[in-house]
């Protein structure tokens, strides 16, 4: 879905899952700065809207999803995740409940096999599903940010910024109160220096929450009944996970970024050395210069000197091993 923001001055089209929104506009490094200063916004009208309704809401996605929602408070936001049978990440959900409806926001494109799941998974309860993606754009304002937030409409606030559900017909006039707009690389780049990762990013087909940090933020390990449950008990419990989520302070001195899927080898093994990960997510960050999120493998030692391809990396711990 294409964003009528795309028409404001300087805007670059994002290329790839975040077709549809601006890249950036025209100034990557102010855009970052603003955000970090808690000034502007960033136009996500390219991400999924769902929401759920109905008297048993709350307690129906609980058995669903990874985290404890039974009890959620109206107004406070959430994050949860879908697994397959063995305990593989499908879908991240980023909640909040108004009292009478969750939102969710969800990555540009997976809302369709999203609500395919939930509808499948309805049975007696009293819960409507609904895909709000045409009427409904997501807008974030950074934390520290001063701009209206308009009356009515769902919001999750959480540590990094706030999260608008915004109808779609009241998005060029927001914009216009709400400026400077930012990037979807300048908030990517705040992402990956807050270490948070992103579904279809730093996931494939076989991550697991553990492997991410995604326990505790968006796993909830004092509740079951939930698909995946028991691969999430066992490896909390009895194991480890078999790779963790690294950040990584990139060569400055390469024009170039390592793209996503760039294999990662121990420097001290040389060229030829064995693969033991491979970038998620690679970005010029504003103060940090150029850095990365990616996955290696557990026992890879935390002081080891890394090479994305022929880039050199230094790499700083965000799961233990």
């Amino acid at each position: 879905m294409k964003s009528p923001l795309l028409s404001l001055p300087g805007a670059v089209p994002a290329e790839g899952v975040d077709e549809g929104v601006a890249a950036h506009y025209g100034d990557l490094f102010r855009e970052q700065r603003a955000l970090a200063d808690g000034a502007g916004f960033v136009d996500l009208s390219h991400r999924g809207v769902v929401t759920v309704t109905g008297d048993d809401r709350l307690g129906w996605l609980h058995l669903l999803l990874t985290q404890h929602v039974s009890d959620l408070p109206a107004g406070q936001a959430t994050e949860a995740l879908i697994l397959s049978a063995n305990g593989h990440i499908e879908h991240a959900l980023y909640l909040v409940d108004d009292g009478r409806t969750v939102w969710a926001h969800v990555e540009p494109g997976t809302q369709g096999e999203l609500i395919a799941y939930l509808e499948s998974m309805k049975f007696f309860y009293r819960v409507e599903v609904a895909d709000r993606t045409a009427e409904f754009a997501v807008v974030h304002l950074p934390a520290g940010s001063i701009a209206e937030v308009p009356d009515g409409i769902a919001v999750r606030e959480t540590a990094y910024g706030r999260d608008l559900f915004l109808p779609r017909t009241d998005l060029e006039a927001y914009a216009e109160k709400a400026g400077p707009a930012a990037g979807i690389l300048a908030y990517e780049a705040l992402r990956v220096e807050q270490h948070r990762p992103r579904l279809g990013f730093e996931t494939d087909h076989r991550t697991i929450p553990h492997e991410l940090g995604w326990i505790g933020t968006a796993v909830h390990l004092q509740k079951g009944c939930y698909r995946g449950q028991e691969t999430v008990a066992r490896v909390q419990n009895l194991g480890k996970p078999p790779r963790r989520l690294v950040f990584l302070h990139l060569d400055g001195s390469e024009v170039h970024l390592p793209p996503a899927g760039t294999e990662i080898r121990v420097a001290d093994e040389g060229p030829d050395g064995r693969k033991i990960g491979f970038v998620t997510t690679s970005v010029r960050h504003h103060e940090l210069g150029p850095v990365a999120l990616a996955l290696v493998k557990r026992n890879v030692p935390v002081d080891a000197r890394l090479m994305a391809d022929t880039t050199a990396a230094a790499q700083e711990t965000v799961v233990e091993p």
